[in-house]
């Protein structure tokens, strides 16, 4: 007879996928437009850049926002195109300061986050990590505004970034084995001294 725990599903996230699954962003950048009519034959494009980690909810994502800030919606709006926003140097460490907009229990606040990390979406992940760890806001109640990679120093505002950027920054070396001479012990290794 099988338990009652073992034949459960593993939860979902709010996307559908398990929980199992780490979640890993991409950032899109989404073209989108009202459809023509009569009225309008060339409507206005809007593109925005949004971090999902698939198209299908990119699209959506940039239907929700669209819906907010113009009067179009995904019935009387089309997609024109969507493209996979990738960074320009993945082996680089970079400051990045982030502008968003989230919604807790008692109403919606803006903040200004900084993070290091070596690409955009890295950034980002660390920012929902970050928001879900200190505020329990879901990835559906927070809205990016803005991301910026920050070249200069000292436009840097946070204190627990502006430690990592000093000539002399060491770090500690904590249990650090011992290599073995010998080819052949006689007694089992131990790394601790």
């Amino acid at each position: 007879m099988q338990s009652r725990r073992s034949s459960m599903k593993p939860a979902a996230d709010a996307i559908g996928r398990s929980v199992n699954n780490q979640r890993r962003l991409t950032e899109y950048q989404v073209i989108g437009r009202h459809l023509p009519t009569e009225a309008n034959p060339t409507p206005k494009l809007y593109r925005m850049r949004i971090f999902a980690p698939n198209t299908v909810v990119a699209k959506s994502r940039f239907w929700y926002f669209l819906t907010q800030l113009r009067k179009v919606k995904k019935a009387n709006g089309e997609i024109v195109s969507i493209n996979v926003i990738s960074e320009k140097r993945p082996t680089k460490v970079k400051n990045f300061g982030i502008w968003l907009r989230y919604d807790s229990r008692s109403g919606t606040h803006n903040m200004y986050k900084e993070f290091r990390e070596m690409s955009r979406t890295e950034a980002v992940e660390a920012l929902y990590q970050d928001m879900a760890a200190r505020h329990r806001a879901r990835f559906g109640s927070i809205h990016i505004l803005k991301v910026v990679e920050i070249e200069n120093a000292d436009s840097i505002r946070r204190p627990y970034i502006k430690q990592l950027l000093s000539k002399n920054l060491k770090f500690p070396l904590p249990h650090r084995a011992a290599n073995s001479k010998k080819v052949f012990a006689y007694s089992r290794p131990s790394t601790f001294a």
